[in-house]
């Protein structure tokens, strides 16, 4: 039992290595333009896919499989610095929010990009040649390639320490970050700064996802998944710390393997499967941090008040058009029902019409009126139907009961997570606001 936990420490260490990666790539970013990158799992998920294309045809030796890797991460950088030229340049002095859309509709675009030029179905790439075996440690098979990526990643953090303090680019890193307005009165080109930092950004995603090649495949749920994992990190250490992504890296990807190494507790004749927490371990020490310490790990107490939004006018004095608009739409609504013979489905597409409105006027009262940017908002939305559901299915009540009860369940949640998430701000709200919501969608996705 102890060894196989001491094994599975130690897998967890190739894990925080490539958590690492990604998260130092983005926390550099952020730290210098201030830009919540989105797009940056993109650049891992075309790093992963760019790499099976190089090392299908040339990592069949040791240099050729190395070479590969190095240069589907070039193309990724590359494509990062192309990212910054054309689109956030023009964008940096908007609100975060459009910031958070330009990135996310990036996202969209790469994945579609992606299935064009790989197509939807999982692709494998070849094991690294001489690192295709395992050792065995305490009775127990730990891969070679696993050890690989245990050294590359402490490389990667003393590589990246060195550029940032002893050559010159660091030194403008650094200042960019504490002080962009004096580094431009002091002359420096500003943007081939900002487009430096987000090449090596998009280098450090793109190396990371051509790491995995040999332990994955390339598939086009990559993306998101990946920069969740990376924005708890970068949460978690402090936004804009390299040391505390790395930090941030170890223990969540050591927690979890602690958690798949011990399996199950007994806790008063209960069992706990602890090998299930690992879908929400990291969002669980992401909402911890926040609430103990909210600017992270090694952050700075200042970049926790940073990004607040400015609240919007709850109401604006309607146009006439707007006036003819509602009416119409009022008109059509009113008259829905009378064409529902001919239309059968007509019914229940306004209805998903109207909820589907309802859902969005309820986060632009908490992200306009509110100014407070909610990554969770999806939370209350399912509180609010598991509720309804609860009261009808498990207490009988009648349906317009249900329908008038099930928010309470939200309404709850919401007081809950408010209380600790009103005490943050801009990114670090976001991020605490997405942490309850994906507890709440384990606890719910796991309840037998």
């Amino acid at each position: 039992m102890l060894s196989n936990l001491l094994v599975q420490l130690v897998n967890g260490l190739a894990d925080a290595s490539t958590l690492f990666l990604v998260a130092a790539g983005l926390s550099l970013i952020f730290g210098v333009t201030r830009i919540v990158n989105f797009a940056h799992g993109s650049f891992y998920m075309f790093g992963i896919y760019v790499a099976y294309s190089l090392a299908s045809r040339f990592g069949h030796s040791t240099g050729g499989f190395w070479l590969s890797v190095l240069a589907a991460a070039l193309v990724v950088a590359v494509l990062g610095a192309l990212v910054e030229m054309i689109v956030l340049r023009r964008i940096y002095q908007a609100p975060e929010l459009f910031h958070l859309l330009a990135t996310f509709a990036l996202v969209l675009i790469f994945r579609d990009a992606a299935l064009w030029l790989w197509g939807p179905e999982d692709l494998f790439g070849p094991r690294a040649p001489h690192l295709a075996g395992a050792v065995t440690l305490l009775g127990h098979p730990l891969p070679t390639y696993d050890i690989a990526l245990i050294v590359i990643g402490p490389l990667v953090l003393l590589l990246l320490w060195y550029a940032l303090t002893r050559t010159r680019w660091g030194t403008l890193v650094r200042a960019a970050t504490q002080d962009r307005e004096m580094l431009g009165a002091l002359g420096i080109n500003q943007a081939w700064l900002f487009t430096g930092v987000f090449f090596v950004g998009a280098f450090l995603a793109g190396l990371g996802g051509a790491l995995q090649g040999p332990r994955m495949s390339a598939n086009l749920s990559l993306d998101l998944e990946t920069i969740g994992n990376a924005f708890v990190v970068v949460v978690v250490g402090g936004m804009g710390s390299i040391p505390g992504a790395f930090v941030a890296a170890l223990l969540i990807a050591e927690i979890k393997a602690l958690c798949i190494g011990i399996g199950h507790v007994s806790i008063g004749g209960i069992d706990f499967s602890l090998s299930r927490f690992t879908l929400v371990a990291e969002f669980v020490v992401m909402a911890v941090v926040l609430v103990v310490r909210p600017w992270g790990l090694l952050g700075r107490a200042s970049a926790a008040v940073r990004g607040m939004a400015a609240p919007e006018a709850p109401l604006r004095p309607a146009g006439k058009r707007l006036k003819w608009l509602a009416l119409a739409a009022l008109v059509l609504l009113v008259l829905a029902p009378l064409a529902a013979k001919a239309f059968p489905y007509m019914p229940i597409l306004l209805v998903e019409i109207l909820i589907a409105v309802l859902f969005a006027t309820s986060l632009h009262f908490i992200m306009g009126p509110g100014g407070m940017h909610s990554f969770g908002h999806a939370a209350y939305f399912g509180l609010g139907a598991y509720g309804a559901a609860l009261f009808l299915k498990v207490l009988n009540l009648p349906m317009e009961a249900a329908l008038l009860l099930g928010p309470l369940l939200a309404l709850g949640g919401a007081l809950v997570f408010g209380w600790f998430c009103v005490r943050l701000s801009g990114v670090y709200l976001a991020m605490l606001t997405l942490a309850f919501a994906q507890i709440v969608w384990s606890v719910v996705f796991q309840w037998d």
